[in-house]
């Protein structure tokens, strides 16, 4: 048996495990929670050629039992939702079984909403590939599908049995999948842990380097600031609750995803523009000092990730798009700002000529613009 760290999700009967490890997936003892039930599998084109087949033995899955979809954010679509429905029907998948996402966000977005919604909601598993996944996507239990209107405005809160993360999967990720893994990463120093936040700037090229101790550590201080948040507030019912608070940058980031069209830019790397922005945001209202905005840019910079829209998007796009947000209330938008490095707070009382003059600023319409022509090269 592979030895593994493993951290619990504590939501009452909901509960489950996060196994954390290197040579997990080849390990048939990892996948307990699947003992004796039907399932199914669901991944992309990329990650099956690196692993499909060590899950497959590992599960005695027949091909029939695995559906493999194109890589990309532009999968996670009602269309391709219905596709998978239709196979899981089509398979008379009973209320029993339980279905396997095996990749990155999106998938796990999309499995897991298919199984949400298949016969009112049955069992799934998260197997995550990629960084982001590992420490964000794959556990709290948000899934969804995205519309032309906005990101994951289609969903439903469904939790998984179990999340099983292979750290080894992570050395056939492209470098900008890792980097982009990194923005999730940063999020968590960011919005609850200083501590952390300091241990990265320390050890991000260890951690850049994929060594294996760093990595474990990595993904298990992100999913244990994520754990205890989701069993506070597991269905962001609270108003203004830590839940909501995991969404640092992502408003910004998603209008950003919004404008571009899903999958050209990757979902950390709007992230990573977005916890910039809010910075900026959050120092133009006094509450963080310029040299944790300095800090918090500085140390997405190093890791490769853009800080700055994509050139062409201007402040009324950000208006329009974000006015679509999930946390707008009573017709006002709300954001996920800084009180400092470690502590961040859900807000619709920030001052609207702040925001303007940041949206300038990043737009490089105003003074102190970086302009888009020094945006990051989302092709690269």
């Amino acid at each position: 048996m592979t030895t593994s760290r493993i951290l619990n999700v504590e939501l009452g009967t909901r509960s489950y495990q996060i196994r954390i490890g290197s040579g997990l997936l080849a390990d048939a003892a990892s996948y307990q929670a699947l003992r004796g039930r039907r399932a199914m599998l669901l991944t992309d084109r990329h990650v099956a050629d690196h692993h499909l087949a060590a899950v497959q033995t590992a599960l005695r899955l027949a091909d029939e039992q695995c559906l493999i979809l194109e890589p990309g954010e532009s999968e996670k679509s009602w269309d391709q939702a219905g596709r998978v429905l239709d196979w899981m029907l089509s398979a008379r998948l009973g209320r029993d079984a339980a279905l396997i996402a095996l990749g990155g966000g999106v998938i796990g977005d999309l499995a897991g909403f298919c199984a949400a919604v298949y016969q009112r909601g049955i069992d799934f598993v998260q197997i995550p590939t990629t960084l982001l996944a590992q420490v964000d996507s794959s556990v709290g239990g948000k899934t969804a599908v995205n519309h032309e209107r906005g990101k994951n405005l289609i969903g439903a809160f469904h939790q998984p049995i179990a999340v099983i993360a292979d750290t080894q999967a992570l050395s056939t990720l492209p470098p900008r999948e890792l980097r982009a893994g990194l923005a999730e990463v940063i999020k968590y120093g960011l919005l609850a842990d200083p501590i952390m936040f300091g241990w990265l700037e320390k050890n991000l090229d260890r951690i850049l380097a994929l060594e294996p101790q760093f990595v474990a550590e990595t993904i298990e201080r992100c999913c244990a600031i994520k754990a205890r948040i989701v069993g506070l507030d597991e269905r962001e019912s609270v108003s203004g609750g830590p839940r909501a608070l995991l969404n640092l940058g992502h408003t910004f980031g998603h209008a950003i995803e919004t404008f571009s069209g899903y999958g050209e830019w990757l979902h950390g790397e709007a992230v990573a523009t977005g916890m910039c922005m809010a910075a900026d945001l959050s120092h133009r209202m006094g509450w963080i000092k310029a040299i944790e905005l300095d800090r918090a840019t500085r140390l997405l910079g190093r890791v490769g990730l853009p800080t700055l829209p994509p050139e062409g998007m201007q402040p009324a796009d950000f208006h329009r798009i974000m006015g679509l947000d999930k946390k707008v209330k009573g017709g006002k938008l709300r954001l996920v700002l800084l009180r400092s490095i470690g502590e961040a707070v859900l807000s619709a009382d920030f001052d609207e000529a702040a925001l303007e003059a940041t949206l300038d600023k990043f737009c490089g319409a105003g003074p102190g613009g970086a302009g888009p022509a020094h945006a990051f090269a989302v092709s690269v």
